[in-house]
């Protein structure tokens, strides 16, 4: 089983850049720094850049990545989530965690998610509904006295696809979808302060190819073409063009004529403290977690 094999082997990539991110994120490192680190860790371990690696702190739940000038500092007390993805063979691997800078007052908040998480992982098998599965994270996070964040959620992946179908929801929706042999999913619970909602923030830097069409410029055809070989439909940030000296007016100029999609990070609606896990998992007999 080849494609169960890339995406093991993903699995073991990005749990060791999970874990390396763990050991480096502490007071004083850039965010750029910090998520470039992680990024060549999972070139030296076998893989390649699943996604830009999200750093969202303390009320950004989600799609955080520095941009190439960003000089923020990590700062003690900051509730920090790193996302990282790793694909071998087009095969990602997506996983999440929650480190709090050298205080611990948001010890209960991480726990949250990662218990939710836990829980979650344990009901899962073939012919467990999404729904219970949403439900066993709202049940959790609201023991802990947070909120989950009802709209993020996890999600399928599949080859050279970071979201795919089905949605995994973080609060009991109903959905009686059943899992099934051979399907691969990404359990992300968010735990929040705030009431559970977040809203679209600015603009991350993050794109994606989703419309491949013909452009008139000669040198933003040479990006998309040079994006089709490296990520195909898979995320990557401006950051990761350096090869193109005008990348931002090209990624405009794609942008505008809807060949790209650019990401936007994403706030808690009150300005809410979320903490984040997440793992990836191959549903078969044996339901493998591959980001342990």
């Amino acid at each position: 089983m080849e494609t169960k094999e890339d995406w093991i082997k993903a699995g073991e990539i990005a749990s060791k850049a999970r874990e390396y991110g763990k050991s480096i994120c502490k007071e004083g490192i850039t965010y750029l720094e910090l998520a470039t680190k992680i990024e060549t860790k999972i070139v030296e371990l076998g893989g390649k850049v699943g996604f830009p690696v999200d750093i969202s702190v303390n009320e950004i739940a989600a799609h955080a990545s520095p941009f190439p000038d960003d000089v923020s500092v990590i700062k003690k007390g900051d509730v920090v989530k790193l996302d990282i993805g790793a694909h071998y063979n087009g095969y990602v691997a997506d996983t999440a965690c929650t480190i709090e800078v050298g205080t611990n007052n948001y010890k209960k908040l991480i726990e949250a998610s990662e218990e939710a998480l836990n829980n979650a992982i344990n009901i899962v098998k073939i012919g467990t509904k999404l729904g219970d599965i949403g439900k066993v994270i709202q049940d959790t996070i609201i023991k802990f006295g947070f909120s989950p964040v009802k709209n993020l959620s996890g999600h399928g992946v599949a080859q050279w696809e970071i979201h795919t179908w089905p949605t995994v929801p973080n609060y009991d929706n109903n959905d009686k979808t059943e899992l099934k042999r051979g399907m691969c999913i990404a359990i992300e619970p968010f735990a929040t302060t705030g009431r559970g909602m977040i809203k679209d923030g600015k603009k991350c830097g993050v794109y994606s190819l989703v419309n491949l069409r013909p452009v008139r410029d000669s040198n933003a055809r040479k990006l998309v073409e040079y994006i089709q070989n490296e990520y195909k439909t898979l995320p990557f940030h401006v950051r990761h063009l350096t090869k193109f000296p005008n990348a931002n007016y090209l990624l405009r100029l794609l942008e505008r004529e809807g060949v790209l999609m650019q990401y936007t990070q994403l706030p808690d609606v009150d300005n809410g403290i979320v903490s984040q896990t997440e793992h990836t998992i191959y549903i078969d007999d044996e339901c493998v977690v591959i980001t342990r």
